[in-house]
């Protein structure tokens, strides 16, 4: 029993740690942006399909429901911590080392997002990619970091020996 507690709090250490860093490098990005790049706010091309922008957005992905977030957002971003906790919790309890990882990069991409949401109001994003007429919604690190994640989290769900083989059974 207690080496199962010891693994436990190894991992949960783990993960913390890993969130933290990865919530860190979002956070400090935004920073940057904010205070260095975007003084005064302006795009930036840096290539022909990609820009540095400054945008914030109070809704959820892609802009979503802005209107209605932008009266409660330190509420909604209060939930979105809780979520947080239960995906920090998630990561420490999967069977393998690659559930583990890729949940891990969506609690540590969400938490930053989180923050940055109850600080300022709303998400800064900063990347924006554009071709042939057609723009993505600008975005940022943890946004990377979360769909990272889940892409991951659907590739290990989708393996057909996603039961048999747990990786190093860590």
């Amino acid at each position: 029993m207690k080496a199962s507690l010891n693994k436990i709090t190894a991992r949960a250490a783990l993960v913390l740690l890993w969130v933290a860093a990865l919530c860190l490098i979002d956070l400090t990005t935004k920073y940057l942006v904010v205070t260095e790049l975007m003084d005064p706010p302006r795009v930036i091309p840096v290539t022909p399909f990609f820009n540095l922008v400054l945008a914030y957005n109070p809704g959820v992905s892609f802009g979503l429901f802005s209107d209605t977030m932008g009266s409660a957002p330190r509420l909604f971003a209060l939930l979105q911590g809780v979520i947080v906790i239960a995906l920090v919790i998630w990561a420490v309890m999967a069977k393998t080392a690659a559930e583990r990882v890729s949940i891990t990069a969506i609690a540590g991409g969400a938490s930053g997002n989180v923050i940055d949401r109850f600080w300022n109001l709303s998400v800064t994003d900063y990347l924006d990619f554009h071709a042939f007429g057609w723009s993505w919604p600008a975005f940022n690190l943890a946004d990377v970091f979360i769909v990272c994640g889940a892409f991951l989290l659907v590739a290990i769900s989708l393996r057909p020996d996603r039961h048999a083989i747990s990786l190093a059974k860590t």
